[in-house]
């Protein structure tokens, strides 16, 4: 076991406040800070250790695969770590996004890597040849638009608002409420030219604005949550097609520990909220809006599921509050655990392959019998393939801690 220190990254959607308090820093911090990366791919390594004896994570699987993935791991993955934990905190809205299935990052990454795109030009979309399946595990109230809402609850949210300029989409959707109409209606809107757009988005917002102060009453407020996030998107990215896209997906409320699993071609926009987020070893994304950074509508609509579906949240039960309760999706690369423990308790961990433990409430001790680690609240610790069973004890008051492994 060694402590692991992760990378923070500053994005302008980030807290100044999240991360840091959960770290015990001081607040604010003098940047936002989206996401601590606990992990070690290329763009931005954990490390191990303080100091100059510091090393990435990186360069210390390099140097012994097997010892620090276990051989399986190692042979399945190039000797690489197949997942990426990260703790993200959002105060404002990220890009509206999606990403490719492996088959497609590996031919998008051979397209550009042939057309000698530079690998950190920001009009790059693949990064490496990896596909990036996704979990959020939400800390705080989480909220979230993830998927292609059910057409047909599209046309009911649409005759809400009363918009005649929508009535044209509205009709298309009604005639056509499965994946080609989402399709024809995602791609007219993410296409409009500008002053089409510039014309459409305020009557859009005078729809949005009536139906909360008027409407909202009559139809019992069913899409208050709705309406008012395409409001507060309007405000933060006008004139962005990203709004209009918006209005065709599921609008999503996590509470404290449940989960969210985003698959490949999954259009998705977290809004705001902490959690502690995994996925496949990639930096893989493919913007369609609500961003200043790169758009490519054509690589977005290849790679795009429009099929709709209801969001299926992951709230895991357990009967015992001392038993790790595990967010099972069917992702290889990777696997999530949380375990609740009250004071005086304790777990034992075991994995047959590489660990990182992540600690966000209270304080544990970490022992293999030969070694014991104290592992702080908003710290983490790597456990490779080769270390021994640990436990884990919640001997200073209640605590909260996650595990990541190989799925």
């Amino acid at each position: 076991m060694q402590p692991l220190h992760g990378a923070v990254r500053s994005y302008a959607w980030g807290s100044r406040t999240s991360l840091a308090r959960l770290q015990g820093r001081s607040v604010p911090s003098e940047h936002p800070e989206a996401e601590i990366w606990l992990g070690a791919h290329p763009a931005d390594p954990a490390r191990l250790g303080d100091g100059p004896s510091a090393q990435s994570l990186l360069a210390h699987i390099d140097a012994d695969p097997v010892r620090e993935l276990g051989f399986d791991t190692a042979k399945a993955y190039d000797g690489r770590l197949p997942f990426l934990l990260k703790l993200l905190a959002a105060d404002e809205p990220l890009s509206l996004q999606a990403h490719p299935s492996a088959e497609q990052a590996r031919e998008g990454f051979a397209r550009e890597e042939s057309a000698h795109v530079p690998i950190e030009s920001p009009v790059r979309n693949y990064r490496d040849a990896n596909h990036k399946p996704e979990l959020i595990v939400a800390l705080t109230e989480f909220h979230a638009l993830a998927g292609f809402r059910c057409p047909l609850r599209t046309v009911e949210f649409m005759d809400a608002l009363g918009v005649d300029a929508l009535s044209g989409y509205r009709s298309l959707l009604a005639d056509q409420p499965d994946e080609a109409g989402l399709r024809t209606v995602f791609t007219s809107w993410i296409t409009l030219p500008g002053p089409a757009l510039d014309a459409l988005l305020p009557l859009v917002a005078d729809g949005l604005v009536d139906y909360l102060s008027t409407r909202a009453k009559s139809d019992g407020g069913q899409f208050v949550a709705e309406a008012r996030t395409l409001l507060e998107l309007g405000e933060s990215y006008p004139g962005d097609a990203g709004v209009l896209a918006a209005m065709l997906l599921n609008r999503v409320t996590l509470t404290a520990g449940q989960g969210l699993f985003l698959d490949a071609g999954n259009l998705h926009a977290y809004l705001s909220g902490t959690g502690v987020e995994i996925m496949a070893n990639s930096d893989n994304v493919l913007r369609g809006g609500l961003t200043p950074k790169h758009v490519d509508v054509p690589e977005l609509l290849r790679v795009l599921d429009f099929e709709p579906a209801e969001v299926t949240v992951l709230d895991p039960d357990t009967d015992s509050a001392d038993t790790p309760v595990r967010y099972l999706t069917p992702a290889p690369e990777f696997a999530l655990s949380r375990a609740s423990l009250a004071e005086g308790h304790s777990i034992k961990l075991d994995s047959a392959g590489p660990q990182i433990v992540l600690c966000t409430e209270g304080k544990v001790a970490l022992d293999d019998g030969d070694t014991e680690l104290v592992l702080e609240r908003g710290s983490s610790v790597w456990v490779s393939a080769s270390d021994p069973v640990f436990a884990v004890h919640a001997r200073w008051g209640d605590a909260e801690v996650f595990s990541a492994t190989v799925g």
